[in-house]
């Protein structure tokens, strides 16, 4: 080396140790998305816990503070996943090489968020991969980021009418199965609105089809407190078609937790379908004398019970309502609070309770098959088999309800579900064994069309905008 580049080198200004290199990896941390991550942790709950979505989506979406633009995106990536979950897992089982209970559960609810995205929204595709992938990498590490990336990449190179033919190919021998992978149901769930409905083909279109649609909200008007027609014009919504207390809300009418007509007591949001059957088991035509004590043997979480407790406020009647779970005893109760209702905790079979009630409405536990638009997930974590399990815990409700009904008086059955073995299967047997005769409940169902032959009542969302509940009336001879 000369002199003159060993006194060039000497004259640079020192500037330190070089910096070690950089890892591998991304440059800068993800963006935070808000809509998107609310969306996925609520996902994760779901799978995780068995959470129920509409319960862990407007806690999340309140503490996170996140409203307007991106509370609705959340909220339609939180229910359209929840609700596409089976038609999604079949799409991106075939983008995987391997089966997919061996994915992580952490990349396969990402993987669907971002599937949605992809098949159902307008989102961009890039952005809906590279979201997603953020996701991933946050939660489950940059090792797994790239598989994320692949096959999102493959589930975007078709639409979803591209795939759904792919996956019908296989199934064509199957019209129930191809409907159901349409409108993204379980078979069986598929088979039972058939079977209800007495029908495989437009009409079984259009209930799957309602089901698999977001419902609008509905408010009920306190009897007694507020009007329908107050409650429509004090927060922009419509009468019902159907229920005297029942408001229905226009798409996007905003946060309800900041609502204060609800707030101060004077609604509450319950499904129209419901407040129909509530009031119908309040109107029943009783034999012999008195009409003041009501029971609600299954009362919790109080839904039905604040609809027994204002009507009978104004007719001077009083309502034991029976819950089983503590927890859910003490929902009644801060829903039913200044109204004539006792809640007692005690199980619905055996509540130690005197006999001699006017009027008793068994809203038995269920599957659920009739609120599936409300609660999306729920259709995938339901099986056959859990099916028996509840028609004998629905028939010991009954036979207790039966007990404690005066002669003359009411039983009305109740069940958010359109499944005939929780529905006229339980109800025949029960009321038989109750000596009690079955009334034709259409006529506690004034104005409202399509109800069939009798006389059972069961609703649906496609002929009447309601979850499809059902509804019996029997009195104890």
């Amino acid at each position: 080396m000369t002199d003159d580049r060993r006194r060039g080198r000497s004259q640079r200004p020192q500037r330190g140790p070089r910096p070690a290199p950089r890892k591998q990896g991304p440059k800068a941390p993800p963006v935070r998305d808000p809509a998107r991550r609310v969306a996925f942790d609520t996902l994760r709950a779901v799978s995780e816990r068995d959470a129920y979505a509409n319960l862990i989506l407007p806690e999340l979406l309140r503490r996170r503070r996140i409203t307007g633009r991106d509370a609705a995106l959340a909220t339609e990536l939180t229910y359209g996943t929840a609700r596409a979950s089976g038609l999604l897992d079949a799409i991106i089982g075939r983008c995987v090489d391997r089966g997919l209970d061996t994915v992580d559960a952490v990349v396969l609810d990402a993987l669907r968020l971002g599937a949605y995205q992809l098949l159902r929204t307008r989102i961009p595709p890039h952005a809906a991969v590279a979201s997603t992938v953020d996701l991933v990498r946050e939660d489950a590490g940059s090792r797994v980021a790239g598989f994320a990336n692949a096959v999102l990449r493959r589930v975007g190179e078709k639409d979803e009418q591209e795939w759904l033919a792919e996956l019908e190919s296989e199934a064509a021998s199957d019209p129930l199965a191809l409907l159901a992978l349409r409108t993204s149901h379980p078979r069986w769930v598929a088979r039972a609105f058939a079977e209800s409905l007495g029908d495989k083909g437009d009409d079984l279109r259009a209930a799957l089809e309602a089901d698999d649609a977001r419902p609008a909200v509905h408010l009920l008007a306190k009897p007694g407190q507020v009007s329908a027609d107050e409650l429509a014009a004090i927060t922009g919504g419509d009468v019902a078609p159907y229920s005297p207390y029942g408001v229905h809300l226009p798409s996007g009418a905003g946060d309800l937790a900041q609502s204060d007509v609800l707030n101060e007591g004077l609604a509450t949001v319950q499904d129209e379908g419901s407040q129909l059957v509530a009031v119908a088991a309040t109107k029943a035509p009783l034999s012999g004398q008195g009409d003041e004590r009501w029971l609600d043997l299954c009362a919790g979480p109080g839904g039905k019970t604040v609809v027994l407790g204002c009507l009978a406020q104004v007719s001077g009647a009083t309502v034991d309502a029976v819950e089983v779970a503590e927890h859910r005893a003490k929902l009644v109760r801060e829903a039913v609070d200044d109204l004539p209702v006792t809640v007692r905790v005690a199980d619905g079979r055996d509540p130690g309770l005197d006999g001699g009630y006017d009027r008793v409405l068994v809203d038995a536990p269920c599957s659920g098959l009739g609120a599936l638009r409300r609660r999306p997930e729920a259709r995938w974590r339901k099986q056959p088999g859990d099916i028996a399990d509840l028609t004998r815990l629905q028939a010991e409700l009954l036979a207790s309800a039966y007990r404690l009904v005066r002669p003359g008086g009411v039983v009305t059955y109740v069940v958010c579900s359109p499944h005939l073995a929780e529905t006229e299967g339980v109800i025949a047997e029960a009321a038989r064994r109750g000596e009690a005769d079955v009334l034709d409940a259409r006529d506690l169902f004034p104005g409202v069309p399509d109800l069939g032959n009798g006389p059972f009542v069961q609703l649906w969302p496609h002929r009447h905008g309601t979850d499809a509940m059902f509804c019996a009336v029997t009195r104890k001879r």
